[in-house]
């Protein structure tokens, strides 16, 4: 090695006394904390003022406690035993670990540590150590993997989405729910994953409304690789970096099936309960609807009969003879069939069917349907309707069950009240609220009392003797289902309204 000369030495000694003064001045000025230990008992030495900003003690303070009686119990172990906690890399130990405060709590430090080695002996002389506070590190991983685990614990189908809209992970109930447990879904589009339905809602609508305002929530229809389809509720979310970008997107799906399954089970048993419904409503009807049978088939028989006692002695015959007996029963036997087609209709057990109706023909049917039955009673039923008025959605059967169910029961209210002259019943659609008609039936009866009115449209609850109480809870099941609302009310001038509305056609 060249000899320095003595211009150069002390160049030399000036530049090392430069570096150890600015090691010196930024070791004071760091916000990590500096210390030295002693190698065996791990004695402060010494601690830059960071110590005072972590620990809360003073410089003069923490000098001369031992690091070990600092640790929290459960990690100085880890460290004299060099756990996997902590690691070494090229002669330096990093380790993560719990430090008492001089307030008592305990905070998490990261400490970077190297040997300071005698040249000569090589013997440990101080340990030197770097430590930084890495607490909301620390919380943030814990509650990073506490997430994580109820990702995976979730029942909820998780799906993380790439801006390129390919799928990069799946939770294990997506995995299982989608067939993927052991398929490499990485890179997957996501069109594989929903319906072309689905993927176009999301397209259209969820992706924009979650860069909007950062989430989107609807139903659509989930597929797995066997294009077995899942309904789902999806919440669908954008996460975005510190500087406001959108990194990536999450799905989390709930899986619908059994609920649309039990939806499906409770349309099947209302629909059941509503045919019952008119087999109830057919039954209370019977004896009118043998009468209404009765008058043509007797009229008929009268027809036949007439022309086989005119014409019992007579060998031949003219069409003029009888064209009016036969030309009447033929009108007749129609007549009947159509009370029959009409039985038919309304106690068949089908799907309902929404179509334009037209309200004042359908309710002048009913009103002829249940005429014997008004006459019986002596009652009579007024309806004036308004030809200009606009057609309603609905399914003609069920809204045939809702008029008839209020116009029998108007019918019976009005007779059970002690009068002389028949009773009316009066039967009106007027315009209601803007898009809608309503339909009221006005009885003439007693009225309904306090008590029996807040319980009226229960299930099961009737004011008649032999009423199964089915007749308006299912009424008001129906017209609910159409988007209207039905309800009920007393007159001042005695009697009862009930009232219902229904959507005009678009």
């Amino acid at each position: 090695m060249k000899n320095r000369t003595p211009e150069e030495g002390l160049t030399a000694l000036t530049d090392d006394a430069e570096r150890n003064r600015l090691l010196a001045e930024m070791a004071e000025q760091s916000t990590d904390m500096i210390s030295r230990h002693t190698p065996e008992d791990w004695l402060f030495i010494y601690a830059s003022p960071a110590v005072t900003h972590l620990l809360g003690y003073t410089v003069e303070e923490i000098v001369g406690i031992s690091a070990y009686d600092l640790y929290h119990p459960d990690d100085v172990e880890d460290f004299r035993l060099r756990a996997p906690t902590v690691s070494y890399d090229r002669g330096l130990y990093t380790h993560t670990y719990r430090f008492r405060c001089k307030d008592g709590h305990y905070i998490w430090l990261e400490s970077t540590s190297r040997t300071i080695r005698d040249p000569e002996t090589n013997d440990i002389r101080e340990i030197l150590v770097v430590s930084r506070d890495a607490t909301h590190r620390i919380m943030a991983d814990k509650a990073s993997r506490r997430l994580a685990r109820v990702l995976e614990s979730t029942q909820d189908l998780v799906i993380f989405a790439n801006l390129d809209f390919t799928v990069s992970h799946l939770n294990e109930a997506a995995r299982k729910a989608l067939e993927m447990e052991c398929t490499d879904y990485s890179s997957f589009p996501l069109s594989w994953l929903v319906t072309e339905k689905g993927l176009a809602t999301l397209m259209d609508e969820g992706f924009p409304a979650a860069e909007e305002t950062g989430s989107w929530r609807g139903e659509l229809t989930m597929q797995n690789l066997n294009a077995s389809r899942i309904p789902v509720m999806l919440e669908l979310l954008a996460h975005r970096s510190l500087h406001g970008d959108i990194e990536y997107f999450s799905l989390v799906a709930h899986d619908l099936t059994e609920k649309k399954a039990a939806e499906d089970q409770l349309k099947q048993y209302q629909a059941e309960i509503d045919h019952a419904s008119r087999l109830v409503t057919m039954g209370e009807l019977a004896s009118s609807l043998a009468h209404e049978l009765n008058q043509p088939l007797s009229a008929m028989v009268n027809y036949l009969r007439g022309i086989e006692r005119r014409f019992a002695d007579k060998s031949t015959l003219s069409w003029s003879d009888v064209e009016l007996p036969i030309t009447r029963s033929i009108r007749t036997a129609l007549r009947a069939g159509e009370i029959i087609h009409r039985m038919m209709d309304f106690t068949r057990k089908q799907e309902p069917v929404v179509t334009r109706l037209n309200l004042p023909d359908l309710i002048g049917e009913m009103i002829n349907f249940c005429e014997s039955t008004a006459e019986r009673h002596n009652v009579s039923v007024v309806f004036e309707p308004d030809l200009n008025l606009p057609e309603v959605k609905g399914d003609r059967v069920q809204l045939e069950q809702v008029v008839l169910n209020l116009i029998v029961n108007a019918v019976e209210a009005s007779a059970s009240t002690d009068r002389e002259d028949a009773a009316i019943v009066h039967v009106r659609v007027v315009p209601h609220e803007s898009g809608q008609l309503r339909v009221e039936v006005e009885d003439q009866g007693r009225g309904i009392s306090e008590v029996d009115m807040s319980r009226l449209f229960d299930r099961f609850f009737s004011t008649k003797e032999t009423g199964l109480g089915m007749g308006l809870a299912i009424s008001r099941s129906l017209v609910e289902n159409l988007g209207g609302e039905l309800w009920a009310e007393n007159l001042h001038t005695g009697g009862a309204r009930f009232s219902f509305t229904l959507n005009i056609a678009d």
